[in-house]
C-alpha cells in the first residue's frame, strides 16, 4: 500500500514516464546501432540517458517526501495515550491515522512530541503539491532546567525510515529551490499527571495538543 501511494505520487509518475520514455530511447538507440546508422544511436541514447536522469530525480524526490501528509486546516496528526507508571515515570501509546500503533516508554514530567513542515511555492502547486508535514520524534520533558540536563532522556523517532530526506536533496540539487520554500520544525508538549488521550493536531500555523479525554484507570 505505502509503495503504491509513492509511485502514485505526482513525482512518482512523472519518474515512471520518464523512465519509460527513456528507455524506449535507449533500446531504439540500439537499434540504429545495429542498423549502422551511429548518429542515430547516439542522439537516441544520449536523449534517452538525459530522461532516465529526469525519471530518477523525480523518483529522488518522491522517496524523499515519502511519509509527509498533505495538511489541510487542521489535521490529526496522531493520538496518545499517556499512562503514568512511576515518578517521572510513564508509557505513551501511538496512534496514528493509517491505524500503526506503537508503545514508547518515557522518562520525564512531560509528553513532547515535533514534526516537520514542508512549505512549496506556488509554482509547485501545479505539480499538486501543498503543504505538508511528517510527525518526527517523540520524548520525555522535564519541567525543571536541571533534570533536563542530569536525568534520563528518552526520545524515538516516529518518522518513516528514507534512504534520504529532501532536504539532502535540495542542497545537493539548487535547480530544486524553485520548488521548495520552506522546512520547519514545530513541537508542542503537555504534562503527564494522570492517564489521559490526547490528540496531536497539526495546522498551518504548527502542532498542538488536545487532551481529549481522561482514560480509563
Amino acid at each position: 500500500m505505502a509503495l503504491t501511494q509513492l509511485w502514485l505520487s505526482p513525482f512518482g509518475l512523472v519518474s515512471i514516464a520518464f523512465g519509460f520514455l527513456g528507455a524506449l530511447l535507449i533500446l531504439s538507440g540500439l537499434g540504429a546501432l545495429l542498423r549502422l546508422r551511429p548518429f542515430r544511436f547516439v542522439g537516441r541514447t544520449v536523449f534517452g540517458l538525459l530522461l532516465l536522469a529526469v525519471g530518477a530525480l523525480a523518483a529522488a524526490v518522491a522517496i524523499g517526501t515519502h511519509g509527509y501528509t498533505a495538511l489541510t486546516r487542521e489535521d490529526i496528526a496522531a493520538t496518545l495515550l499517556v499512562q503514568p507508571t512511576g515518578p517521572q515515570r510513564f508509557t505513551a501509546t501511538v496512534r496514528f491515522p493509517d491505524l500503526r500503533e506503537v508503545k514508547y516508554e518515557l522518562a520525564g514530567d512531560e509528553v513532547y512530541v515535533d514534526a516537520q513542515i514542508l512549505k512549496w511555492k506556488p509554482v509547485a502547486h501545479v505539480l499538486g503539491l501543498h503543504t505538508a508535514y511528517e510527525l518526527d520524534r517523540i520524548a520525555g520533558r522535564y519541567r525543571s532546567i536541571d533534570h533536563e540536563r542530569s536525568s534520563p532522556r528518552t526520545v524515538f523517532s516516529l518518522s518513516r525510515d528514507k534512504p534520504f530526506d529532501l532536504f539532502d536533496l535540495r542542497q545537493r540539487y539548487t535547480f530544486l529551490a524553485p520548488l521548495l520554500d520552506t522546512e520547519y520544525g514545530s513541537a508542542s508538549y503537555l504534562a503527564v499527571t494522570r492517564p489521559a488521550e490526547v490528540e496531536v493536531r497539526v495546522s498551518t500555523s504548527g502542532l498542538l495538543m488536545r487532551e481529549i479525554k481522561p482514560a480509563a484507570q
